[in-house]
Order: C-alpha cells, then sequence, then structure tokens
C-alpha cells in the first residue's frame, strides 16, 4: 500500500462520530469493536505461537491469512465504532478511557502507526520469513500496548 493510502486508512480507522456509529445502539458498537479485536488477538496468538514461541509448527500459509486478517481489520474503518457515549464513564462492558476523546492527536497518532505496522506485518507474513515476521509481530504488538497504555482501563 502506497504511503499516501496507509495514511488515509489510519485516518478513517481512527475518525469517530461517524454515520455508522450513528446507526448502532453504543452497545452494539461497543460488541462490535470487542469481536473485532478479539479476532485480532487470536490471530496475533496464531503468529505468536508460530513464528515467536515455537510451540507450533510454522506454516506460511497460515501466517499470511493470520497477518491478513489484521491488516484487514486495522483497515476497516473500525474507528467508527467509538462514539463519545461509548466510554467507561458512560456505558457498561467497556474499558475505553474518556481521554481517548480528548486526545484526538494522540488516537490519530496511535492509530496510524497501528495501521502502518499491521500493514507492514502482512506484506512479512506474504514473504514467509520467520524471523522478519517474529520481528514484525513484536512491532505490531507495540502499537497495540501503546493504545492500550492510553486509553484502555485495567
Amino acid at each position: 500500500m502506497k504511503k499516501t493510502g496507509v495514511i488515509a486508512a489510519a485516518i478513517l480507522a481512527t475518525s469517530f462520530a461517524m454515520p455508522a456509529a450513528a446507526q448502532l445502539s453504543v452497545e452494539d458498537q461497543i460488541e462490535a469493536r470487542q469481536a473485532g479485536y478479539q479476532f485480532m488477538a487470536w490471530n496475533m496468538g496464531k503468529i505468536k505461537a508460530q513464528a515467536v514461541d515455537g510451540d507450533v509448527e510454522f506454516n506460511a500459509d497460515q501466517m499470511k491469512a493470520a497477518a491478513n486478517a489484521i491488516a484487514a481489520i486495522a483497515n476497516s474503518g473500525m474507528g467508527a465504532l467509538f462514539s463519545p457515549d461509548s466510554t467507561m464513564d458512560k456505558a457498561e462492558n467497556t474499558r475505553l478511557k474518556p481521554e481517548f476523546f480528548q486526545q484526538t492527536d494522540k488516537v490519530r497518532e496511535v492509530g496510524t502507526n497501528f495501521v502502518r505496522e499491521a500493514n507492514k506485518l502482512q506484506e512479512v507474513a506474504a514473504t514467509g520469513d520467520r524471523g522478519a515476521l517474529a520481528r514484525q509481530f513484536s512491532a505490531v504488538g507495540q502499537t497495540c500496548k501503546a493504545c492500550h497504555d492510553n486509553f484502555r482501563a485495567d
């Protein structure tokens, strides 16, 4: 993906209060985004088990599929599933801090970094290089951690 495409995807992924969010109840927004993150976590777990820990035999095709799923969700526009009413001070079953809507520049930075690294994960997985995949897995994990550290309550 070209750099401008990555930036555009990141802006879309981190934008909020879009029309799609208005069509969903707060509860549905929370449920949908949690499902997306859970699916990404499951795929990250597959990559970790095969490329990082070696607990499971490395299968390049499975790694490509997992990385494709992660990149697809990263580029899906999940930012539309975040509305100010879906934070932990206003809704149940969420750990989204209100700071998410107070620090929009930080949200954009974190989201842009995540999309970029998820797209790079997809590219690296396509090569079948286990070591490179393990290194890029770490880079993606750091972007996840940055969001959790800033915008997710324990």
